[in-house]
C-alpha cells in the first residue's frame, strides 16, 4: 500500500477548503491540534468551526509552493475567503497526524513597487543536499543584518546582482530594500524584527517567522528565501497585525 507524505496530506487537506472534502480532516490527530491563527478556536473544533463559516463554494485555495522539513510541512498560498489574501502555513506533525498549525496572511496588494505579485518567480525545489547549509545562511542573516547584530554584512547573504523582491512595498535589488526601510524610517514607522522564533526550508528555499514592529504595530514576518550559489537571490513574504491578547480564540501564542 503506497504510503502519503506529510506533504501530500497537507496538499489535500488545504484543497479540502475548496473542494468540501471531508476525508482530509482525518490527517489532523482529534486529540491534540495546537492552533496558533488567534482567530480561530483550539482543536479539531476550531478547524471544524472555521470550515463551516466558508460559503459554499466560496473559497479559493491555490498552492504555490510546498515544503517539507523533518516534521513539518510549510506552504505558500494564495487564497481567496473572506477576501483575497497571501498565506505562508506550517503544519508539524507527529506519528503521520498533524498536531500544531501555525500562519501568516496578508491581503493581497493590487499593485506592486516591483511590478512582480507576492506569488510568481521561481518554485522549482532543488540542491536538497544544501538544505542545512541553506538554513543556517538564513538564520545567520536574521541575526546579522534583520536583528542588527552586523547590517554592513548583508552582501554576505544577500546578492548584489539578483535580488527578485515580491513584498509589494520593494522595488527589485538590494537599493530598492534599502530605499524602503529608509523611507519608513523617515516618516517614523520604521521596520524593526526583535526577535527571530523558526527557521524551516527545503533546498534552495527558506522559510523565516519573526516577530517584530511594523507601520507602529506588533507583527508577526514570514519570510521565504530562495538561495543560488551561495547568496539569497529572491524573496517573499507576509507581515500580520498580532491582535490584541483580549480578542484571542486559543492561548497558544501566534508563535
Amino acid at each position: 500500500m503506497e504510503t502519503k507524505t506529510n506533504r501530500q496530506k497537507v496538499l489535500e487537506l488545504l484543497n479540502s477548503m475548496e473542494s468540501g472534502d471531508p476525508a482530509p480532516i482525518a490527517y489532523i490527530n482529534p486529540e491534540k491540534y495546537i492552533q496558533h491563527n488567534l482567530a480561530v478556536g483550539d482543536g479539531l473544533e476550531g478547524f471544524g468551526a472555521v470550515m463551516a463559516q466558508l460559503p459554499e463554494g466560496g473559497a479559493k485555495v491555490e498552492i504555490i509552493r510546498a515544503f517539507e522539513d523533518g516534521d513539518y510541512v510549510f506552504t505558500h498560498t494564495k487564497y481567496d475567503f473572506f477576501g483575497p489574501k497571501a498565506g505562508f502555513d506550517i503544519f508539524r506533525f507527529e506519528k503521520g497526524l498533524i498536531v500544531e498549525h501555525w500562519d501568516n496572511l496578508q491581503v493581497i496588494a493590487n499593485e506592486t513597487a516591483s511590478g512582480r505579485t507576492q506569488f510568481d518567480g521561481q518554485t522549482e525545489l532543488k540542491d536538497h543536499e544544501k538544505t542545512e547549509v541553506n538554513k543556517a545562511l538564513v538564520k545567520d542573516l536574521m541575526a546579522d543584518v534583520f536583528l542588527g547584530a552586523a547590517p554592513e554584512k548583508i552582501t554576505d547573504y544577500i546578492s548584489v546582482d539578483q535580488y527578485d523582491q515580491h513584498n509589494p512595498g520593494v522595488k527589485d535589488g538590494l537599493t530598492g530594500l534599502g530605499e524602503a526601510l529608509e523611507e519608513l524610517a523617515k516618516v517614523g514607522m520604521p521596520m524593526v524584527y526583535e526577535k527571530n522564533h523558526m527557521v524551516l526550508g527545503e533546498g534552495n528555499f527558506v522559510l523565516a517567522v519573526s516577530e517584530g514592529q511594523f507601520m507602529n504595530e506588533h507583527v508577526a514576518f514570514y519570510d521565504l528565501f530562495r538561495i543560488e550559489d551561495g547568496r539569497v537571490v529572491e524573496h517573499w513574504d507576509t507581515v500580520e497585525k498580532i491582535p490584541a491578547e483580549s480578542t484571542w480564540k486559543n492561548p497558544n501564542r501566534k508563535f
